[in-house]
């Protein structure tokens, strides 16, 4: 058996990773394992690698083929059922929290803990997609893929129109202590998450995907925080829909990067 290493410098999210795998389903070959920090794609084959290099290529991410080597490959059905526990486990926490800020959000006034609860819907979609996509036909994962791209999009010009809408109203003053204290919850929540995903140490695809992602909801999470202490000091509503446009513009993104997958 041999394994061949593909550079791909445009994979650096979950996205990249499903258009890849639906791209080369059919191909011939024993496993693929994908390291997304280092945007590198492991392609443990039998046959021919330039098909799958070529398939690969096709999709305009900046793909290399770096080398193939010999390699034996050994890996349990125990340790894939970990993996897809754990992502459960992290996929009910963004629902969660996802129900917490959306709720909290519009009873505050606060677009930054909305656009932070559609971030993590749309966190939830990949994840959901990913564990739906095992065992089930390249058209089946098509069609989910297609499904939530839409949906994703759909929330993000619904935060986007509706920030623009506060920034030329009268809006009030969101609550910055619901913004503090349910954006302090969601990253513990994060935390957690993050936490457990390191904890598995996996090289697995998915699971380093999940832990870019949870790192970057962290991120995000901080950031509204920062936009409720701002709001306090600045009495004032700009800097909560500044946090929320940015957050909204992100999810567009990731939104436009499922719908890929459809292709």
């Amino acid at each position: 058996m041999k394994k061949s290493t593909i550079h791909i410098s445009k994979m650096d999210c979950p996205s990249e990773e499903n258009m890849i795998r639906m791209k080369l389903d059919g191909q011939e070959f024993v496993k693929l394992d994908f390291d997304i920090p280092n945007r590198n794609l492991y392609v443990y084959h039998e046959s021919e690698i330039n098909p799958i290099y070529e398939a690969v290529n096709d999709l305009n991410l900046g793909a290399t083929l770096i080398h193939s080597e010999e390699s034996e490959l050994s890996f349990t059905n125990d340790d894939h059922s970990k993996e897809k526990k754990l992502l459960w486990n992290v996929l009910l926490i963004n629902l969660t929290l996802f129900v917490i800020e959306i709720i909290t959000g519009f009873f505050s006034g606060s677009m930054g803990l909305i656009a932070d609860s559609l971030d993590m819907l749309a966190d939830a979609f990949v994840y959901g997609l990913s564990l739906y996509a095992v065992g089930h036909v390249a058209v089946k994962k098509k069609r989910v893929a297609k499904i939530s791209g839409c949906l994703q999009m759909a929330l993000a010009l619904f935060g986007i129109i509706e920030v623009i809408r506060r920034f030329l109203g009268s809006e009030e003053i969101p609550a910055f202590q619901t913004m503090i204290v349910i954006s302090l919850f969601a990253l513990i929540g994060n935390a957690v998450s993050l936490y457990l995903l390191q904890k598995s140490k996996s090289k697995e695809a998915h699971m380093q995907a999940s832990m870019i992602f949870t790192s970057n909801d962290v991120i995000v999470n901080v950031g509204v925080i920062v936009a409720g202490i701002l709001v306090y000091f600045s009495n004032s509503k700009f800097p909560d829909l500044i946090i929320g446009s940015i957050v909204f513009l992100l999810v567009a993104k990731g939104a436009v990067r499922i719908l890929k997958l459809a292709k």
